[in-house]
């Protein structure tokens, strides 16, 4: 018998990734299954599938795989370019509908609400990310942005990047969100600092910041609540 894992020839129909696609729709495959989908083949020595489970296996999951870079995809035995692309081309469609499908008559009349309008999306990143939410006069969410990634200073989130992106929007008023990756909300000295400054500008401009929250795992600290602006 060879030692190498079986190939995707090898499994019987019913329990291959399109095949069961096919027959019971795309909500009863595993994300191992998926991303098998979207790799569309394994190499000579594993399936498809094995592939994908040992891709998300080394990647950390499907929470630590939207944040890995091509190169980072590419020093996975089995991977190469074409299926790094692959896996990055579906991740970012994935969050292209995800942002299509914000409910534009959304109102934030809480913290709790902008909270819970990106929760889902921010609390596992492992990168600190900057987003923007934008309302109109009725606090409707217009849209948000991701406006940076990385550890947050004021070289990062610029005040002229922040309200050239409200502008464009016609935006009357802001919501600023970052998450810490620790899952600790507690605000930093420097998340006070730049909250400052884009509340200071804010009122040069004429668009409000309502409000800055801090996303850490299943919960948000917002810093008007905390009387810090």
């Amino acid at each position: 018998m060879s030692s190498h894992p079986y190939v995707l020839r090898d499994v019987p129909s019913e329990e291959r990734p399109r095949e069961r696609m096919l027959q019971f729709g795309e909500q009863a495959l595993s994300n191992a299954e998926l991303l098998a989908i979207i790799l569309r083949t394994g190499t000579v020595a594993e399936s498809s599938v094995h592939l994908a489970q040992r891709i998300l296996k080394q990647s950390g999951g499907l929470r630590y795989l939207v944040d890995c870079t091509v190169q980072q995809l590419t020093r996975i035995k089995g991977v190469g370019p074409a299926k790094a692309l692959q896996i990055k081309a579906g991740i970012e469609l994935g969050r292209r509908i995800s942002k299509s499908m914000l409910d534009q008559t959304a109102v934030i009349r809480s913290p709790e609400d902008a909270a819970q309008l990106v929760m889902e999306d921010m609390r596992y990143l492992q990168k600190e990310h900057f987003v923007c939410l934008f309302l109109n006069t009725k606090n409707q969410v217009l849209g948000q942005e991701t406006l940076s990634m990385g550890s947050l200073n004021a070289s990062i989130v610029h005040p002229r990047e922040v309200f050239r992106a409200a502008i464009k929007r016609s935006s009357a008023s802001i919501i600023c969100v970052h998450n810490h990756p620790s899952g600790d909300p507690t605000p930093s000295p420097e998340d006070l600092s730049i909250t400052e400054r884009l509340v200071e500008a804010g009122e040069i401009i004429g668009i409000e910041v309502l409000d800055h929250i801090i996303i850490g795992d299943q919960k948000f600290i917002s810093l008007k609540q905390l009387g810090q602006m």
